[in-house]
């Protein structure tokens, strides 16, 4: 019976390149220069440290990262902006988060996506990842535009067609 996966995942090495080109450009442009800018990025809790002197400066980096990540091939929701900048003495810091792989809710919304479609095929959470299998594989093809359509809100890829 065929087969794929939907995860949710961003490739490190991929993120590590456009992180570093958002500080090559940042530190090119010239209303930051002279000015206190850290753009870090944690590889193990997949968490990006942005400090920088103002919200509005804050701001633009994010629109770097944004414009820089999808040019990298990284979707713009695989980012969690939610959390504002917070003060920290005359610096702003901010901490946002990078979506790597499908939360159990996330999972669960998901699949109630696909049953909800009608089409004959099964989904099943496995770990942080949703295992689909049909007979056919249009029909597997017509779950995969389905979830595109759906507007979930996640960064989906669809791996291991069988």
């Amino acid at each position: 019976m065929p087969s794929f996966d939907i995860a949710s995942s961003v490739d490190i090495q991929t993120l590590d390149n456009a992180i570093n080109i958002v500080k090559k450009e940042i530190t090119n442009r010239f209303d930051f220069k002279g000015n206190h800018v850290v753009i870090d990025l944690n590889k193990k809790e997949y968490l990006i440290k942005l400090e920088s002197e103002s919200d509005m400066k804050i701001q633009q980096i994010i629109d770097v990262v944004i414009r820089r990540s999808m040019k990298q091939g990284i979707d713009p929701s695989a980012f969690d902006f939610s959390k504002d900048a917070y003060p920290s003495g005359k610096i702003f810091k901010k901490d946002v988060p990078v979506r790597n792989g499908l939360k159990q809710e996330d999972a669960k919304k998901v699949v109630k996506l696909i049953k909800e479609s009608g089409l004959k095929v099964q989904a099943a959470i496995m770990d942080d990842i949703v295992r689909v299998t049909g007979k056919k594989i249009d029909d597997l093809q017509d779950v995969i535009a389905a979830c595109r359509a759906g507007n979930l809100g996640l960064p989906l890829q669809y791996i291991n067609m069988k």
